[in-house]
């Protein structure tokens, strides 16, 4: 059964006793999160999210005949971000799936999807929670969402073939979500020797073994996708085609 313990049991003085990291790898399960940490992330997602949700209303509105690109990005997330799948670790890993709408549509319009996909999860899937609903959509609907969006960018801007960029995109998104919630852990329990950092890089060490080749297969997967869905693979106007800016 792959549910919720995180690499084991850690024995580093935690006040004389061990601590067991229950979490479902990206996603940190109901309850985990101090009421203040839990309470610190929904204050620092919510205006992502509003700002997101202006912008998806002005594309909706503006290019329409994206609705179903939309749509289809969303799913990509939902689908990828809730499989589960055995580590060696003892725990799941998963991939983001959020690195397509973000490349597409912006950070911004993923952070109302990746929302929603969160949202449902916790409901529908017991996958996360709703008090770290904040948490976990930092990690996966922000964090995650701007590196790709930024990595994009960049590989535009100094001439990488497109199909290269969307796959440094996704790959990297997905890493980032992981070291984001690897930051968010050690901020709720610091190791007691080494602080912050110290837990940091345990949370991450653990996280890497088995996210660093599944985000490389999403990578891999999202440019396989993206060529689907615009039937444009390998042209410049690829991605603008995706996302409404020409027909």
């Amino acid at each position: 059964m792959c549910d919720a313990d995180l690499g084991g049991v850690f024995r580093d003085g935690w006040n004389g006793t061990a601590l067991s990291f229950e979490v479902e790898q990206m996603h940190i399960m109901e309850g985990y999160l101090p009421v203040a940490h839990a309470a610190g992330w929904f204050a620092v997602s919510a205006p992502f999210v509003v700002a997101g949700a202006r912008k998806l209303r002005r594309i909706v509105t503006e290019r329409p005949q994206v609705k179903m690109t939309l749509a289809a990005a969303a799913a990509f997330t939902f689908v990828l971000s809730a499989l589960k799948m055995p580590s060696v670790t003892g725990s799941c890993s998963h991939p983001t799936g959020t690195g397509l709408g973000a490349v597409v549509f912006g950070p911004l319009v993923m952070a109302v999807l990746g929302s929603i996909v969160l949202l449902f999860q916790a409901l529908l899937l017991a996958h996360g929670g709703l008090t770290t609903l904040g948490a976990n959509v930092f990690s996966m609907a922000i964090a995650g969402p701007w590196v790709s969006w930024a990595v994009w960018r960049l590989a535009a801007k100094i001439g990488v073939p497109s199909a290269v960029g969307v796959f440094l995109a996704a790959t990297l998104g997905d890493l980032a979500t992981y070291a984001t919630t690897s930051v968010q852990l050690a901020l709720a329990y610091p190791d007691p020797a080494s602080g912050i950092l110290g837990a940091t890089l345990k949370f991450g060490g653990i996280y890497a073994i088995t996210q660093i080749p599944l985000a490389i297969a999403e990578g891999l997967l999202t440019v396989v996708v993206m060529n689907a869905l615009s039937g444009r693979a390998g042209k410049p106007d690829e991605i603008s085609s995706l996302s409404g800016e020409i027909k």
